[in-house]
């Protein structure tokens, strides 16, 4: 019995000690203590606690709301969150709409009556202040994240996504037949939150939307109708309007109706419609400017006067006009002159474009403005595209056509006093002419390499 006992004790203490020596040799923890309580792992469980020692495995799950109708009340959307607009997403008439900074919105697909869209009636407040860190409008195609927001899937040739921005306000504008308000385009006119113009030409005193990025809209409505990157319809002094990036946009990058709002820092990249498009006998100031064409862009400057008897002129400050396509590419134009446009365009800096682009008076009414001085132009520099002779070859009237309601029929010096307010240049623009290009470092278009 002794000999048998002593034999148990010796392979105890043998079977104790191998335990002790694989135990100490095995680190694989338990997978109950490693589980996430925000995220999944990347064996994809998921859990309630992240304490374990492969906590810095699991991933982040990212919180996705999904926004539809009309806004109705207070509401802000959080950094911390990514919020799908499905369909057209509108606030309310005494609603504001907070978004913070780095907050990423993303619409969802579809045109017509199913393309979305972020609208701003009249009546309604918006506070979106991304400085320091950007809100970012994008497709819900997009993938960025935020700790990787200009880490996109798409790219600056992606457009048409997804509808847009649009902010509509009270502030007067020039409309035909009379009318004192109307139905801003992309929205269908049934919809009447889609309505802008009144008397109020201090209207925004509740609108704030600056650093401000948005990417791939420009949904089609229906023929020949896109909504724009940005669209602001009767919007007054008082709003805070600055430091927009549109990027890939089928239509127009910025489109103002009317109003008086001062916009500064404006960046348009590769739309497939017009840079800058100004209507309405808009009154405000644009300053600091960037419109980079691409290869579909139409007018880098579509610049319309009054549709109505309401008349006004506005002021187009350190603008950058630039294309990035070859000659021969196309006939877009560095700018359209039109609609018995007042207008004073100044310390503008073209670059890049091919030799059939023109900066085109177009239309007998804005002839005679600047025949009068109505229409004024100053401190143009221009990097002549090949085989343009000089300065005074950019500025081109349209040929009177018989067949068209409009044409130049009177005599103006247009297209040759161009050597009077433009001067032609090799390199980089004087100090002063131009956009301040510092200010856009913040931008997607920066990040690319493109500016």
């Amino acid at each position: 019995m002794k000999i048998l006992e002593k034999l148990k004790l010796m392979m105890l203490a043998f079977t104790l000690v191998c335990f002790v020596a694989c135990s100490s040799d095995d680190d694989t923890p338990d997978v109950a203590e490693e589980t996430c309580s925000d995220g999944i792992m990347n064996n994809g469980e998921t859990g309630v606690d992240c304490g374990g020692p492969n906590c810095s495995a699991c991933e982040e799950e990212t919180a996705e709301v999904t926004v539809t109708g009309e806004i109705t009340e207070d509401t802000t959307w959080t950094n911390d969150t990514i919020y799908i607009l499905a369909g057209k997403v509108v606030v309310g008439v005494d609603v504001t709409l907070t978004i913070q900074p780095g907050t990423i919105i993303k619409g969802s697909e579809g045109e017509g009556s199913l393309a979305s869209a972020l609208i701003v009636q009249r009546g309604a407040h918006i506070n979106a202040n991304g400085e320091g860190d950007s809100i970012i409008f994008t497709s819900v195609l997009d993938e960025i994240t935020y700790d990787s927001p200009n880490d996109s899937n798409l790219d600056e040739n992606e457009t048409g996504l997804w509808g847009g921005v649009i902010i509509l306000g009270n502030a007067t504008a020039s409309l035909g037949g009379g009318a004192t308000e109307e139905q801003i385009e992309g929205i269908p006119a049934s919809d009447t939150f889609g309505l802008y113009g009144g008397d109020d030409d201090t209207y925004g005193e509740n609108i704030t939307f600056k650093y401000v990025s948005i990417r791939h809209g420009g949904a089609l409505i229906g023929e020949g109708n896109e909504i724009n990157g940005l669209t602001l319809g009767g919007i007054g002094s008082e709003a805070t309007i600055s430091d927009i990036e549109i990027v890939a946009n089928f239509d127009d990058g910025i489109e103002i109706f009317g109003g008086s709002v001062d916009v500064q820092n404006i960046l348009v990249w590769k739309g497939e419609d017009d840079g800058i498009d100004l209507d309405q006998a808009y009154t405000g100031t644009i300053s600091n400017a960037i419109v980079i064409q691409g290869p579909e862009s139409d007018n880098a400057l579509e610049l319309d006067g009054p549709e109505g008897t309401l008349r006004g002129a506005y002021t187009i400050t350190g603008l950058t006009l630039r294309s990035t396509t070859e000659a021969g590419d196309g006939n877009r134009r560095i700018a359209n002159f039109k609609s018995d446009l007042s207008a004073s365009i100044n310390k503008v800096f073209v670059t890049g474009f091919p030799s059939t682009s023109k900066a085109r008076l177009d239309d007998d009414r804005t002839a005679t403005n600047y025949n009068n001085g109505d229409l004024n132009f100053s401190d143009w520099e221009i990097v002549l595209p090949e085989g343009v002779a000089g300065v005074n070859d950019v500025f081109e009237i349209l040929p009177y056509d018989a067949d068209e309601d409009e044409g130049v029929t009177i005599t103006t010096t247009y297209g040759t006093d161009a050597e009077n307010f433009a001067t032609a240049i090799t390199g980089e623009p004087t100090s002063g002419v131009g956009a301040d290009t510092s200010v856009f470092s913040w931008t997607y278009t920066n990040a690319k390499g493109a500016l």
